[in-house]
């Protein structure tokens, strides 16, 4: 099975088995055992925790137009109940809206490293989705490159038939000639 590889690396990619990339290796291996490629594992299991979850929650929210939005109308909800209050003397937060100042800071604070875990974790999917599309992709090309082959071989030994063909017939023709009587020349 060994020496199959090998000729299957040599034939398709042009170099030994042994001094292909891992990745490689699995796609001749895929290739010579005529197996499915599969699922690449961190597409087929979702393996996060609840903490994990929580933060590509806040992520998803975090960055939608719902969360502008609400965000924009409590900002100035806030800001004209205070102004209107403030004639009064009764505003929760005056002019220039320190305790607003404080809780946007402390959203902001928590919310980009939550943000960040969500998107380094989406990264490492996307990295290993990106590896199995190059997997399958090279599997079908090789596998594309052998159906040429043998759709070649198919062909050639086609053609090799025909031309059997024609021989056999053109003997034949040659063996009437023969036996037909020579006419002499005038």
């Amino acid at each position: 099975m060994t020496n199959f590889r090998e000729q299957l690396a040599q034939d398709l990619l042009g170099c030994d088995y042994a001094t292909l990339s891992a990745q490689k290796k699995s796609v001749i291996d895929l290739v010579a055992d005529q197996r499915p490629t599969g699922v690449g594992p961190l597409i087929a299991v979702d393996e996060r925790d609840g903490w994990q979850k929580l933060a590509d929650n806040v992520a998803k929210v975090g960055g939608s137009w719902s969360f502008i939005i609400t965000f924009g109308v409590i900002l100035t909800v806030w800001v004209s109940s205070n102004l209107v209050l403030t004639v009064f003397g009764r505003a929760f937060d005056p002019y220039p809206f320190i305790f607003l100042n404080l809780l946007l800071s402390m959203v902001a604070a928590l919310q980009a490293p939550i943000i960040m875990m969500s998107q380094n974790r989406q990264a490492a999917i996307d990295r290993a989705a990106a590896e199995h599309d190059y997997v399958v992709n090279l599997r079908a090309e090789l596998e594309i490159m052998l159906l040429h082959d043998k759709l070649d071989a198919m062909r050639d030994r086609d053609v090799l038939t025909r031309l059997d063909d024609v021989n056999s017939r053109l003997a034949a023709i040659d063996a009437r000639l023969a036996q037909l009587p020579v006419q002499p020349s005038r």
